[in-house]
């Protein structure tokens, strides 16, 4: 009996001492490079265009047995949004998604799911059941996310980003992103000359 509560005992200290490395400073937020995960409120922050980075180069296997990349969007303005069948947040925020992509299409807009570190068949359920009819890239291991260090790492489940038709990092928005500022955010960038 003793052991047995010895290593919950250390399990559980093992997962605090995890989650409190994640969380990251509450007075500093994500640095370009930062691969820390915060709590975010889900505005969105549009980048002034000298300021925008290159996206990085983005593809991968999507959740219906396909591939995908982001240069098959090249010319489009891309709303790629981190999320997780396990993610509240991402479950609050799927309908806005859904919408705001079925209302910017004709827009040349496209939207791009990077289901993060979840299972399969968890992940295909959430879309059914969210009714998501754009394609997601399953990242199980964090590649996609990974590949944004140091240019603007998605710091938060959920995580929305914007890139602009020249393919850079326009827009991020950490946490469940709002109706209005996402909506905002891809009519002024898709407007762009």
């Amino acid at each position: 009996m003793r052991g047995r509560r010895l290593r919950t005992g250390l399990a559980l200290g093992a997962a605090a001492l995890v989650l409190t490395a994640c969380a990251g400073g509450q007075g500093s937020g994500p640095q370009s490079g930062d691969t820390r995960f915060v709590a975010g409120d889900g505005k969105m922050n549009v980048f002034p265009s000298a300021e925008r980075k290159p996206a990085p180069a983005v593809d991968g296997p999507t959740l219906e047995d396909g591939t995908l990349s982001l240069a098959a969007f090249k010319g489009k303005v891309v709303v790629m949004n981190f999320w997780a069948s396990w993610c509240a947040p991402c479950r609050a925020e799927a309908p806005t998604l859904k919408d705001v992509a079925e209302r910017t299409k004709g827009q040349g807009v496209e939207f791009v799911g990077i289901a993060f570190k979840d299972d399969k068949i968890q992940a295909k359920a959430f879309e059914r059941s969210y009714k998501i009819t754009y394609p997601s890239i399953y990242d199980q291991p964090g590649k996609v996310a990974l590949a944004f260090q140091g240019i603007m790492p998605p710091a938060a489940v959920p995580t929305t980003l914007i890139i602009d038709r020249q393919g850079r990092v326009a827009a991020r928005a950490l946490g469940a992103v709002k109706y209005n500022d996402l909506l905002n955010a891809v009519n002024g960038i898709s407007g762009e000359k």
